[in-house]
């Protein structure tokens, strides 16, 4: 399935109060700076939106008040995986009643599944729900990866609309892209490989670092393609430093920071995430003003 969303999506941080609970207040301006600065698609409560700390009163109450806020300006989509298939299921079909656009469903972590046990995991997903699904491929952080072959096979499903790709090994996404091109889209999940990825045929990008820089990082993704890569590498090259500190630590630690220092009070992530560290501190600052991100 092939046309869900051509693009930039941002993988949103979740906004907390001090005492904990989730801050709507700051979230709904956090919306609204993406949509001004021509994001296209909302990815919410996806790793960088720290749902494993979450209860599920609070994800459902964030998932309501992003359908209502967002109010189709931009698409909506949910994470919605899990390392038990029936709680993907679960949290998918509840994703779709509420209103979400679209889902997107991490690997299953930790049990380490085969190939073909993704392949599973995928169909039982998307056979449940009407509404389109996007794997998304990051071994780094779940000990699973999705195989060149596998994606191909995923391919085939009728609502699989496409991969995010964060493997980090460009040869694989080259060949998964080969694979799978002309049936399903590929998505960026690696804001250092944003701009290559397009290049090969990216139908968009998943970012973290457009929490921050929502316009510098929509302005590559157009000046791809337009084929005017001088000037995408222009921006891009200014983008880098700021994409590598919102790497200093495990995201989203620096990007919450970010975002704190652009005017966007996203608070501090939930434990076991800790605040940023000074020093990087300082490097998230220094980069924002290379990138010529304005404060709001």
């Amino acid at each position: 399935m092939k046309g869900f969303f051509n693009g930039t999506a941002t993988a949103m941080v979740t906004p907390f109060h001090v005492d904990g609970g989730v801050n709507f207040e700051v979230f709904g301006k956090m919306i609204d700076y993406q949509i001004e600065n021509g994001t296209d698609v909302l990815v919410i409560l996806g790793t960088t939106g720290e749902p494993a700390t979450m209860t599920e009163e609070e994800k459902i109450a964030v998932m309501k008040f992003s359908v209502e806020y967002v109010n189709k300006r931009a698409k909506v989509v949910f994470g919605s995986g899990s390392n038990c298939t029936a709680n993907a299921v679960k949290a998918s079909k509840l994703a779709e009643e509420l209103g979400a656009d679209g889902l997107l469903c991490v690997t299953p972590y930790y049990n380490k599944c085969t190939q073909k046990g993704i392949i599973e995991y995928y169909k039982t997903i998307c056979e449940s729900v009407n509404i389109p699904v996007i794997a998304y491929n990051v071994p780094g952080r779940t000990g699973v990866n999705i195989l060149p072959a596998t994606a191909e096979a995923l391919a085939q499903i009728p609502n699989m609309a496409g991969i995010k790709e964060a493997c980090g090994n460009m040869e694989q996404i080259c060949e998964t892209m080969r694979r799978i091109r002309g049936k399903m889209d590929l998505y960026s999940g690696d804001d250092n490989l944003n701009l290559p990825i397009l290049a090969i045929g990216g139908a968009g990008l998943i970012s973290v670092v457009s929490n921050i820089a929502p316009k510098q990082v929509k302005e590559v993704y157009t000046l791809v393609k337009e084929c005017k890569l001088d000037k995408a590498n222009e921006i891009e090259d200014k983008l880098l430093p700021l994409i590598d500190a919102c790497f200093t630590e495990v995201n989203p630690i620096p990007a919450k920071y970010g975002c704190c220092a652009i005017g966007l009070d996203a608070g501090i992530p939930r434990a076991p995430l800790t605040e940023l560290e000074s020093e990087h501190k300082k490097i998230m600052d220094e980069c924002i003003k290379i990138a010529g991100v304005e404060h709001l």
